[in-house]
């Protein structure tokens, strides 16, 4: 361990190594975390939920199958899992007033795999509520602060998992992407975020928010650490329908190859006008590192990128509309029922109140466009014809993807902005969607790679592969990363 580091700044690979060789145990990986929560979440606000009797008693049972000569890359690693990631006696909140004090009674799969895996579990971060949003403000408990300035926002929706491994209060962590809520936050804070390909992770045990493109994925410290994840996760799974059946991963081989002969496609739609000088300059610059490494580029054209945005905002929020009504304050969550003073005369009012008080503006919104959506009469006009034009984004996506061996693009035409700045601005926010949204409606793997700074903010490049393809994203990411210092820069809180 270089001189200086403290043992909750190792990445997996390098305290994996370290516990094999019986150099630190996992309850003293488990502890360094734990007090690091403790010393800077007070400004990051990150978790939601810590816990450190649970994550202690994990930890030494790991150190007891290490003991016994057991092995595994994540066997004793502590990490964290935004809160819409339902953990058994471990409270799942969706960083929604409804859910406040619920326990789930069984573990997501996501979950258990890492469970079986030997993963510590040190808590639940914060998002938006229900996954709704690209801040993390939009959350019942308040914002996460982003750890390279607290005044900005660490993207979102998985913004409490972003800034937790950003400002090494954990070694790795869950996050979930519908619409680019790994990867935004991912680039905001400077570190990896990977959206699997749709049906490759497991979705079972999460709460859902868009259950077309909803899909939960690693954010991680540098890619060979997301690929060592994701290997635990990529499994078909019985419980999830949507899990497809997809060959043995061979993440690790992947990564030791070179780049030569790989060819790189740009989208034109993707290098606008708007994107800020800075965050140009960056991805200018890794495309440069990624020819000299051995890289070629060849321009492409997706010309329904434009379509993307309005498109997503339709099928979102009527997917959202559908599952949220669950959420009615009479079987489980937050219920007016149980206040004596809601004088309840029906049980349209128990509804109606239940959820009036339980879900916050954004939840709201969306719910409300998506009813309007799917209604009578305007189905056809907006909810089906946005699905033909998904299916020519993605016909178009895997059409250009039969030339390339990946895509690169921005993640944001941004670094992440101020706390509050675009919070009255709904549109403006969902604006912030415009270059993530195609993977998600495509279905495609995408991975968010640290790439440099712009005004002292960490700006990331997104990297989009073939269905399935994850392991060309780890290839080129881990490559990319080896011959930059980007993955080695820390905020200082």
């Amino acid at each position: 361990m270089p001189k200086g580091q403290e043992l909750n700044e190792l990445t997996i690979k390098e305290a994996s190594k370290m516990l094999e060789n019986k150099k630190i145990t996992s309850v003293e990986l488990t502890k360094a975390c734990l007090a690091r929560i403790k010393e800077v979440d007070e400004k990051v606000k990150a978790c939601l939920t810590v816990c450190e009797k649970e994550a202690l008693l994990e930890a030494k049972k790991a150190d007891e199958r290490r003991a016994k000569g057991e092995k595994g890359e994540l066997l004793g690693i502590p990490y964290l899992a935004k809160d819409n990631i339902l953990t058994k006696g471990v409270r799942t909140t969706a960083s929604s007033k409804i859910l406040e004090n619920y326990i789930a009674p069984f573990d997501a799969t996501v979950i258990k795999r890492l469970r079986e895996a030997g993963a510590v579990l040190l808590g639940k971060t914060n998002l938006d509520e229900f996954a709704h949003g690209a801040s993390t403000e939009n959350s019942a408990f308040g914002p996460t602060h982003n750890p390279w300035d607290l005044t900005r926002v660490p993207g979102g929706s998985s913004g409490g998992s972003a800034a937790a491994v950003a400002a090494d209060m954990c070694l790795f962590a869950l996050g979930t992407d519908t619409g680019g809520s790994i990867r935004c936050p991912a680039s905001f804070c400077g570190i990896t975020g990977l959206k699997p390909t749709y049906g490759r992770s497991s979705r079972f045990g999460l709460i859902a928010m868009t259950s077309s493109t909803d899909v939960p994925g690693p954010i991680a410290k540098t890619v060979e650490d997301a690929s060592i994840i994701a290997k635990v996760l990529d499994r078909q799974d019985k419980y999830d329908a949507t899990s497809a059946p997809v060959e043995k991963n061979t993440y690790e081989k992947e990564i030791t190859k070179d780049l030569q002969g790989l060819k790189i496609g740009l989208p034109k739609e993707y290098f606008i006008s708007g994107i800020e000088k800075g965050v140009e300059d960056a991805i200018q610059k890794a495309i440069e590192k990624l020819k000299e490494l051995g890289a070629e580029f060849i321009e492409v054209s997706l010309p329904h990128t434009k379509y993307g945005i309005p498109v997503y905002y339709i099928i979102t929020p009527s997917e959202v509309s559908s599952n949220l009504a669950r959420f009615d304050g009479i079987k489980y969550g937050y219920s007016e029922s149980k206040n004596p003073e809601a004088h309840m005369h029906s049980l349209y009012d128990i509804y109606a109140k239940s959820r009036g008080k339980g879900f916050g503006p954004e939840a709201k919104r969306r719910i409300m466009l998506g009813t309007y959506a799917l209604s009578a009469g305007y189905y056809d006009a907006y909810y089906l014809q946005a699905q033909k034009v998904r299916t020519k984004i993605k016909e178009e996506m895997d059409k250009a993807l039969e030339k390339v061996d990946c895509l690169l693009t921005p993640i944001s035409p941004h670094v992440a902005f101020k706390i509050g700045e675009q919070s009255a601005d709904p549109l403006k926010m969902y604006l912030e969607d415009i270059f993530v949204t195609g993977a998600s409606l495509a279905g495609l793997p995408a991975i968010s790679v640290p790439c440099g700074f712009d005004n002292g903010m960490p700006v990331g490049m997104q990297l989009i592969g073939k269905r399935f393809d994850e392991g060309i994203l780890f290839r080129i990411g881990h490559n990319y990363g080896q011959a930059t210092n980007w993955r080695k820069m820390k905020p200082k809180l």
